[in-house]
């Protein structure tokens, strides 16, 4: 491994972009090693050496390797302290990990899976299937009305700064914003206002995939 953190993904995954943007706000020089989910590079024998289940992202950094996004971004924060991307409060904490895991468990595969690629690329998931546009939405709208809810007044999803949480949700949405469904998010309570709050943030528009 060398001496820069080598982080290995394309900039169209959601996950991956969490990651740059994370190392873009704690200003961490890097070098990027494409890796495109789309055209099945993850399930190459070489990426596959680097992560057995042909995922991304994978980041090479001070002599180890980090294979998930959520280990790889809490390593970062500690590393880096400022600015954070964890709250102080132990509550909001609490929060920001209980959203952390309803993004993977619920949020990702309905936003993703369910809206966006039904529109954006259906060929990757084998078409365009209305039953699973309707289950992901209903699913989608349901994460997100939780997680307006848990932030309440607040600028952000956990605090008066953006968490991981944010920045982990920030890129799906950015999907969905490419689609026809995107009202149905934005009539949430809370959401238009977030959504508009993520965008002026800097390393979040500037890490917005070439999708050209």
């Amino acid at each position: 491994m060398t001496d820069t953190p080598v982080l290995y993904g394309f900039d169209g995954s959601t996950y991956v972009r969490t990651v740059r943007i994370i190392l873009a706000k704690k200003k961490i020089v890097y070098d990027q090693v494409p890796v495109n989910v789309l055209a099945g590079e993850t399930r190459t024998p070489e990426h596959l050496a680097r992560h057995p289940f042909g995922k991304v992202p994978v980041l090479d950094i001070d002599g180890m390797r980090l294979r998930e996004t959520e280990a790889i971004c809490r390593y970062l924060d500690d590393r880096t302290p400022q600015p954070s991307v964890v709250p102080a409060d132990i509550k909001d904490r609490a929060l920001m990990t209980e959203i952390v895991n309803m993004i993977g468990n619920y949020g990702y595969n309905a936003m993703l899976g369910g809206v966006a690629a039904y529109h954006l690329f259906p060929d990757f998931v084998g078409g365009k299937n209305e039953e699973s546009r309707k289950k992901g939405l209903k699913d989608s709208v349901t994460l997100l009305a939780l997680i307006m809810e848990i932030r309440g007044v607040r600028t952000w999803i956990t605090g008066n700064t953006p968490s991981i949480a944010d920045y982990l949700l920030g890129p799906l949405m950015f999907y969905l914003s490419l689609t026809p469904d995107m009202p149905e998010f934005l009539a949430v309570p809370g959401a238009q206002e977030w959504w508009e709050v993520i965008n002026a943030d800097k390393d979040f528009s500037a890490s917005a995939p070439n999708l050209g």
